[in-house]
């Protein structure tokens, strides 16, 4: 399927903050807040969009929040029009619009065995190098958009930096995009890895080994220690420290085969908590009794926001839990069950969990 490259009106400057109407937040951290919508360009017509603003960061980090800020307007507007992105929209006072395209994070669609969708990607690279600028926050698989039409698609432009080919250090930076790729690929498609790309991973530049030596460590303990900021798409120690614990209570009860944890964006901007349970054959446990079991097992009783018992939990052709789907569901944007379920029997499994989920009010905002 060929990449759909957006038509989109030219960039509006100094754009007004109240055409864009808010649908649902997506993202929240130290740095800015990214939310879902639809913006209203200066000729009336609307567009399916994303805004970033940073107008609500500490007075601490504005000046850092605005630096970023500015990489990702400057990188857009080079490469807007290359079909590699969504199309930057609109620029104003502490915001950027740009344009929106059906699909899922890497992390959530998992594209196991799916070489289209990674030769997608390398030409998305190629093409963000020929016009002039290196990603430079690759490794993180968020970054990484496959969209409804199967295509990789490039998000979060605020590490981007303008590069030559002609210079050393931007030759690095290109390379150093194409082994985090290559990573992903190692994950999900191994067995389509070619020998040349085999040793692009094994060989690290002397600028990422100098990074891992020095710059990352300074940028782990401001980040974690100093800001308490996870970098883990916003979601924070929650969902990396607290939900395993809960899970891992959940499973001891006798009643129950297995269990998984999502999360979701809570109305007041926080992360939220969804358990999943499936229980043994025969077994019928309620969620009361199941929450009781909890509150026994972590006497600390940490908070978890929604318990859904379902009949199973869906899984992939080698046993392992649908993770893309669950979470899906926990953040009730359910419009793409059907075009990655799969198979008519997880379909059929995912629609039933759908119309029994707990979380109804994630996709609207209050402003």
């Amino acid at each position: 399927m060929a990449r759909i490259v957006q038509t989109v009106p030219p960039i509006e400057y100094n754009a007004d903050p109240s055409r864009f109407t808010v649908d649902t937040v997506l993202k929240r951290d130290v740095f800015s807040v990214v939310e879902r919508g639809t913006w209203t360009d200066g000729d009336g017509q609307q567009w399916p969009a994303v805004r970033r603003r940073w107008n609500e960061v500490s007075p601490w980090l504005t000046l850092l929040a605005r630096r970023l800020a500015a990489f990702e307007v400057q990188a857009l507007e080079r490469v807007t029009q290359t079909g590699v992105t969504t199309p930057l929209l609109a620029v104003g006072h502490r915001f950027l619009v740009r344009g929106w395209i059906e699909g899922v994070p890497l992390q959530i669609a998992r594209p196991t065995g799916d070489s289209h969708f990674f030769h997608s990607a390398r030409q998305a690279l190629h093409t963000l190098h020929r016009s002039g600028y290196v990603h430079n926050d690759l490794a993180k698989q968020q970054n990484w958009l496959r969209g409804a039409d199967g295509e990789a698609w490039l998000m979060d432009f605020q590490l981007a930096l303008p590069i030559s080919r002609r210079w050393k250090l931007g030759r690095v930076l290109a390379y150093e995009d194409l082994r985090h790729l290559l990573k992903h690929k190692r994950t999900y498609c191994p067995d389509e890895l070619t020998p040349r790309e085999k040793a692009m991973l094994a060989k690290k530049s002397i600028l990422t080994r100098t990074w891992m030596a020095t710059g990352k460590k300074v940028y782990r303990f401001v980040t974690r220690r100093l800001l308490s900021y996870s970098d883990t798409e916003g979601r924070g120690p929650r969902v990396t420290q607290l939900g395993p614990r809960i899970i891992e209570a959940l499973k001891t009860h006798p009643d129950v085969a297995d269990a998984h944890m999502a999360d979701f964006q809570t109305l007041g901007g926080k992360v939220g908590l969804y358990a999943f349970v499936a229980p043994k054959p025969g077994a019928s446990p309620t969620e009361e009794a199941l929450r009781s079991h909890l509150a026994n097992a972590l006497p600390d009783r940490p908070y978890l926001d929604h318990l859904q018992i379902v009949t199973a939990l869906p899984r992939n052709d080698n046993g392992e839990v649908r993770d893309d789907l669950l979470l899906l569901i926990a953040r009730n944007q359910i419009e793409m069950l059907r075009d990655l379920s799969g198979s008519d029997a997880t379909l059929a499994l995912v629609t039933e969990i759908a119309r029994h989920r707990r979380n109804l009010t994630d996709r609207i905002t209050r402003t």
